[in-house]
């Protein structure tokens, strides 16, 4: 495996706290790059029934009070650290 892989590998393991608090302790994400959108969701199938868009671009997707995803618009231009 190549030094680049290794460390990009490295960056996915980080997730791992997160990932195991989430309600459903799973997760998907999908990089739309044309549209330059991160979609994360915590239940397949995600489907909305509200959501809301916070001022920093971020929509919170919900499924009746549960929280179920986001979408985090402009990701390409997110720094780490930045929400």
């Amino acid at each position: 495996m190549a030094v680049a892989e290794i460390s990009a590998f490295r960056e996915y393991l980080r997730f791992l706290p997160t990932i195991k608090q989430t309600p459903q302790a799973s997760l998907w994400m999908t990089y739309d790059q044309e549209a330059d959108v991160l979609y994360i969701n915590f239940k397949k199938p995600s489907i909305a029934t509200d959501s809301e868009l916070t001022d920093d671009d971020v929509i919170i997707r919900y499924q009746d009070e549960e929280i179920i995803g986001f979408t985090v618009l402009h990701a390409s231009q997110r720094q780490p650290n930045s929400f």
